[in-house]
Formats: structure tokens, sequence, C-alpha cells
């Protein structure tokens, strides 16, 4: 039975979750937002543009690849909805991550489970640029 007891906590949850969530996004779109109206945002695109041409995806993506591989799946979100992008970018974007997110998180604990770390992380990685050559070709 729900009680009010039972949307009180729920609601709480909801709040704290949010607010979990808004810390790492929120701050990642200002940031980005902030780098395209500087140089600085050129100068990545312009320096990744030829790498992420392969992907079928501009430079700018490459922004997102490192934040969704280094930190976390809600920093790349955070700095995707900054980027004008296709629903085909976003979807290779979406699919390399998928394969290959919170790199230095996904490889201790690999580690803690008795796999190479190393070798996860590689074959991880491997993957997600497999699929992102695909996917390239297929959409």
């Amino acid at each position: 039975m729900i009680t009010a007891a039972t949307w009180r906590r729920g609601l709480h949850l909801g709040l704290c979750t949010t607010w979990n969530l808004a810390k790492v996004i929120v701050p990642v779109y200002l940031a980005v937002t902030f780098l395209k109206h500087t140089p600085v945002m050129n100068w990545v695109a312009d320096f990744f543009a030829p790498l992420m041409h392969y992907f079928g995806l501009p430079g700018e993506a490459s922004l997102v690849l490192v934040l969704g591989k280094i930190l976390n799946l809600y920093a790349a979100l955070g700095a995707i909805t900054s980027l004008t992008l296709t629903g085909r970018e976003i979807t290779i974007i979406a699919t390399m991550l998928l394969l290959s997110h919170s790199l230095p998180v996904e490889s201790a604990v690999s580690a803690r489970t008795g796999v190479s770390a190393a070798l996860m992380t590689g074959f991880r990685i491997g993957i997600s640029v497999l699929a992102g050559l695909v996917l390239n070709l297929v959409l």
C-alpha cells in the first residue's frame, strides 16, 4: 500500500538524485557552453577533427567522448547537450560511451575481480572504436 510516508520518502530520494546529477551536469554544460564562445573550443575541434572524421563526428565531439570515458556518463551528457549534434552523431557517441565509459572507475572494479585492468580497458576502448567506425558506415 502506498502511504504518505512512501510518497515523502520517494520525493526526498528523487530530489536527492536530481541534485546529485545536477551537480555534475550543470557545471559541465556551463563550461562547454563557455568554451564554445572562446577560441579554445575551435582549437580542440580543429585538433581532433581528422580523428573524429573516421567516426562521422565533428571535432567538438571529442570533448564529449573524453569526459564520458574519463569522468562519467553524466559529464558527457552535460557536454553533449551544449553542442548542436544530429541524431546520427548522438547515436554514435552514445554507443561508443556505452561500451567504454568511466574507465578509471571501471578499471579499478575489473582489477578487484582479478581481471587485468589494462587488458579490460584496452578491450573496451577497442570495441568502442570498432563500434564507432561501423556505425559511421552503417548509419
